[in-house]
C-alpha cells in the first residue's frame, strides 16, 4: 500500500483538494482510502443515539453496523493519541492511502499553501514535502509547484510519485 499526504495550515484547502483527488484517482481505477487528522475534540456520534449512550456509559469501543457500512469508535479515555503507524495498520489494504494532516509525520506529502492566510510555508522544515500546491505562483520555490485548482494535475503528480501511474 502506497502512502502519500497533504499537509498545510487550517483553511488552506486541504479537504477541498482531497475531494478532487479522490474523484480523479478513483476514476483512474486506483483504490484509495484516507486518514484525516482532527485537531479538536470531534465526534461522529450524536447525543441520544444508542451508540452515543453506550460510549457515555463507559464502553471502550462501540461498533455500529448496517447493510451499507460499519464504523468503529474508540474512546481513548486518557490514552495518548495513536501513532500514524498504528492507524495505518488498522486500514484495509488499498493501492493508495492518502493522509490529510499529520504534517510532522515522515511520509511524502504535498504542501497545500495559500499565501493569503499569512502562514509560513512548511517545506523548508520538512524534507518529505515533495511539492507545493498553491492558488498563486510562488517565486523561488525549489520544489514543483502544482495548481491548487487543478486536482487532475495534482493527482497525476501523486500517482507518478507513488509509482501508480
Amino acid at each position: 500500500m502506497k502512502i502519500f499526504g497533504l499537509a498545510g495550515w487550517s483553511g488552506a484547502g486541504k479537504t477541498t483538494l482531497m475531494e478532487g483527488l479522490l474523484r480523479e484517482i478513483t476514476a483512474r481505477g486506483v483504490t484509495v482510502s484516507t486518514v484525516k487528522h482532527a485537531h479538536h475534540a470531534f465526534d461522529i456520534d450524536k447525543p441520544g443515539k444508542d451508540s452515543h449512550r453506550h460510549r457515555e456509559a463507559g464502553a471502550r469501543e462501540v461498533m455500529v453496523a448496517s447493510g451499507l457500512r460499519w464504523a468503529l469508535m474508540r474512546e481513548l479515555r486518557g490514552d495518548a493519541e495513536p501513532a500514524v503507524e498504528d492507524l495505518i495498520a488498522r486500514m484495509e489494504p488499498v493501492d493508495l492511502l492518502l493522509i490529510e494532516g499529520f504534517k510532522f509525520h515522515p511520509h511524502d506529502k504535498v504542501e497545500v499553501h495559500r499565501p493569503s492566510l499569512g502562514k509560513p510555508m512548511l517545506w523548508p522544515d520538512d524534507p518529505r514535502i515533495v511539492a507545493v500546491a498553491s492558488d498563486v505562483p510562488l517565486e523561488g520555490l525549489p520544489l514543483p509547484r502544482l495548481d491548487l485548482g487543478d486536482p487532475a494535475a495534482v493527482a497525476a503528480f501523486i500517482l507518478a510519485r507513488a509509482g501508480l501511474a
